[in-house]
């Protein structure tokens, strides 16, 4: 490893020990990886200090202190150390418990309150408390080539393809790491050969809205795998919204970390430019058949069409979302057999709070919920046996965790079944 002044400082134990042992776990992580250096980042989301019961009995019971915790979990240390600020710029992100509902997501007290102990340590260690899946829609907005250290592979294949940004997705022990030096291995996306296309993915149906762009990345995903798509075709112009399904779903049916949009993302003002010095390896065609092929698949686990259940918000809904979940839902009331769930960041929330959109989903039945969602929760309403989602991503996690049927469709879609109870939605 080639260090510089400042990485054999803190690796010396001249900042001290908690930069230290942070420092000794990102050199193995980087030695495994095979990278030869380290680079800066002044922007890291992640999960640092997160505390369940598991861990804290684990660990000793309820003795344990939370830098005991983070020492040993976190760091990966034999050692406890005193948990200094950030050396970086982090954020924290979603977890598993609703503060307010927290009993209706299945949780019990006991867990409720070491989760609101687990953010004051964030909070206190000057970690910003986003609690969401999408940063991006809660202020946290990496600029073109920032190098960043971000968990979350929804909001990785977003902030690396949509803003041009560079991370991979990194779990709770390089972020933590990372965060107390401002330190992650310089590998993979964050070099730019990496970041050139693989593969061609030919689009010869009209993608025009986020239920058609998240079947378009549950395709991409699931041929393409980890690789990196280059799209061409008859997309028109995504919105944020829509590039955000899409890579949830790529990310979801496969491992995308990255995307090219011709035309459209940063990297790809050109074909040419976005291939770089590749030759695509394969190429793909999405036509009416693989758009239905998509569409049954993602619904291949609905059945019975009476709805119990339907969850928005995964990703985290924007405000344009939520807007038009108010919209749809206003002057009508759900089915009395029927729950919704709306999750949204909390600044997503407090904004619907202010222009009144809350108001209008509660009016009708529904819940406005942060932090989390049914699948980070395992969660749904007691008797749950059938859902209807706007999410691929969701789809395809959440029968396989609670052992229910879903339904996948338009926002419109779902929301109709809320209120008349049945699932109506038309294949394409």
């Amino acid at each position: 490893m080639e260090l510089d002044p400042d990485e054999r400082a803190m690796l010396n134990g001249e900042e001290g020990p908690a930069k230290q042992v942070a420092m000794d776990l990102l050199i193995r992580y980087a030695e495994a990886l095979d990278a030869d250096r380290l680079i800066s980042t002044d922007n890291v989301a992640g999960v640092p200090g997160a505390v369940n019961e598991f861990l804290e009995n684990y660990y000793g019971g309820e003795s344990t202190s939370h830098d005991e915790i983070f020492s040993r979990y976190d760091l990966d240390s034999d050692r406890v150390v005193d948990v200094p600020d950030t050396e970086a710029g982090a954020t924290r992100l979603q977890g598993k418990v609703e503060p307010k509902h927290w009993d209706e997501l299945g949780t019990d007290q006991k867990n409720a309150e070491l989760d609101r102990i687990s953010e004051e340590f964030a909070a206190d260690h000057d970690v910003e408390v986003l609690k969401t899946c999408t940063p991006y829609h809660a202020g946290n907005l990496p600029s073109y080539g920032e190098h960043c250290a971000w968990m979350e592979s929804s909001a990785v294949v977003f902030i690396n393809s949509v803003l041009g940004a560079r991370t991979n997705v990194e779990g709770r022990e390089s972020t933590s790491a990372a965060m107390l030096t401002g330190k992650i291995p310089d590998w993979g996306l964050h070099r730019d050969e990496n970041r050139y296309g693989t593969h061609r993915i030919e689009v010869d149906v009209p993608v025009d809205d986020i239920m058609n762009w998240g079947m378009l990345g549950y395709f991409v995903g699931k041929h393409i795998q980890e690789d990196i798509p280059v799209l061409i075709g008859d997309y028109g112009s995504p919105s944020r919204v829509e590039h955000k399904h899409f890579g949830a779903s790529a990310a979801t049916s496969g491992g995308i970390e990255l995307y090219h949009v011709v035309g459209e993302t940063p990297e790809a003002e050109t074909e040419a430019s976005a291939f770089g010095p590749n030759e695509p390896e394969d190429v793909y065609r999405y036509d009416k058949e693989a758009r239905r092929e998509v569409y049954d698949e993602l619904n291949a686990v609905g059945d019975d069409r009476d709805i119990d259940f339907v969850m928005l918000g995964c990703p985290h809904y924007s405000i344009e979302q939520v807007r038009e979940a108010s919209r749809l839902l206003e002057g009508n009331e759900l089915d009395e057999d029927v729950e919704l769930w709306l999750f949204a960041s909390r600044k997503v929330r407090d904004q619907a709070e202010q222009e009144g959109h809350a108001d209008v989903i509660r009016a009708a039945g529904g819940k406005m919920m942060t932090d989390t969602c049914s699948s980070m929760s395992q969660a749904v309403p007691p008797e749950t046996d059938v859902v209807a989602l706007d999410s691929a991503k969701q789809v395809h996690y959440l029968p396989a965790i609670m052992d229910v049927e879903a339904w996948f469709g338009s926002t419109e879609d779902v929301i109709d079944a809320a209120i008349s109870g049945s699932w109506d939605g038309e294949r394409p």
